[in-house]
């Protein structure tokens, strides 16, 4: 076991925010316009955002759709694998709320029913515009809660 120091390793990059999408039963729309947030008319990664390939690298879970229940515990086993701050951003009215597929016998029902949601993006699908909005906001939260980290009485060393 080695020391990590807290501080110095928050402070690398406060700006930034790297996201893991994960699709939770959505019928595809809001993944298209997710996808659309990459191409150089939105260019989302102006805001610092980037899609990693692995929860362990990301800050921030992108979830669309509504929670199946076969993916509920792979949704908990994603946000478990993401390493501390992190936000999770729900797309589309699906997350949010189960919108049309509400009563389905095979939902688990909306995200924040399974994981603590910080940020909501409404809209069946979402323009982009809505989901850059989304993104900004879910940076200020993890700018948040970096600094409610920073500010433990741990004097910022961690075990690692």
């Amino acid at each position: 076991m080695f020391k990590v120091d807290i501080k110095k390793e928050l402070g690398i990059l406060p700006r930034s925010i790297w996201a893991f999408h994960c699709n939770s039963g959505s019928c595809n729309g809001c993944d298209i316009e997710i996808v659309a947030l990459l191409t150089p008319r939105y260019d989302i990664e102006r805001f610092g955002m980037k899609l990693v390939g692995t929860p362990r690298h990301a800050d921030a879970l992108l979830v669309t759709g509504p929670v199946t229940k076969y993916m509920t515990d792979r949704l908990r086993r994603v946000y478990a694998q993401m390493p501390n701050p992190k936000v999770v951003i729900v797309v589309g009215n699906c997350g949010a709320s189960g919108d049309v597929f509400y009563k389905s016998y095979n939902l688990d029902g909306p995200v924040d029913q399974i994981l603590p949601v910080d940020v909501y993006v409404h809209g069946c699908p979402p323009r982009p515009e809505a989901i850059i909005d989304g993104v900004t906001k879910a940076i200020a939260k993890l700018e948040e809660k970096r600094n409610e980290l920073l500010g433990t009485g741990t004097g910022g060393i961690a075990d690692v």
